[in-house]
C-alpha cells in the first residue's frame, strides 16, 4: 500500500488500483473511473488494492461490489466508512470526513448526496449509472 500512496500522491492520479502485480491509474475526477473498471473489467477489481483521493458512500458501494480487498483513502466520508466498516476489507485513511463536497465546495458531493439513504450496493451501483447518464 506505501508505494501506492505514494504514487497517488506523486502522480496526477484521482486512484491506482493494483491486482496480481498489475497496477491501473486513473485521472478523472468522481466515480466515473470505478464504476466503469467495475462494468468493463469487474475481475481486476477482485483481491485489489485502492488507492483514491477521495471516497464517498458511492465509491465505497463500487468498491465492495468489485470486491477490493484493501483502501486507502486520502479522505473518506463518514458514510463510506460506517458502510465500509461493515465488511472485510481493510481501510486506512488521512482524513474522516461528514460527508464529501462537491467541486465547488458549497453543498455535498451529488453522489454521496444520491446514496446517503441507500444501504444496498446494487441500489446505489444502479443510481450512480442512472446519474453517469445523465451526465452525457
Amino acid at each position: 500500500m506505501k508505494e501506492l500512496i505514494r504514487r497517488l500522491h506523486e502522480g496526477a492520479y484521482s486512484c491506482i488500483v493494483a491486482n496480481e502485480g498489475k497496477v491501473a491509474v486513473f485521472t478523472r475526477r468522481g466515480v466515473m473511473d470505478l464504476y466503469e473498471l467495475l462494468v468493463n473489467e469487474p475481475d481486476f477489481l477482485r483481491g485489489a488494492s485502492v488507492a483514491d483521493k477521495v471516497v464517498g458512500k458511492g465509491a465505497a458501494a463500487l468498491m465492495l461490489l468489485g470486491g477490493v480487498q484493501r483502501l486507502y483513502a486520502d479522505v473518506i466520508s463518514e458514510p463510506a466508512l460506517g458502510l465500509l466498516d461493515k465488511t472485510n476489507v481493510e481501510v486506512s485513511y488521512g482524513q474522516l470526513v461528514q460527508h464529501v463536497q462537491n467541486r465547488t465546495k458549497t453543498d455535498w458531493c451529488p453522489v454521496e448526496k444520491l446514496c446517503y439513504d441507500l444501504n444496498d450496493t446494487r441500489e446505489m451501483f444502479e443510481a450512480i449509472g442512472s446519474f453517469l447518464e445523465a451526465q452525457k
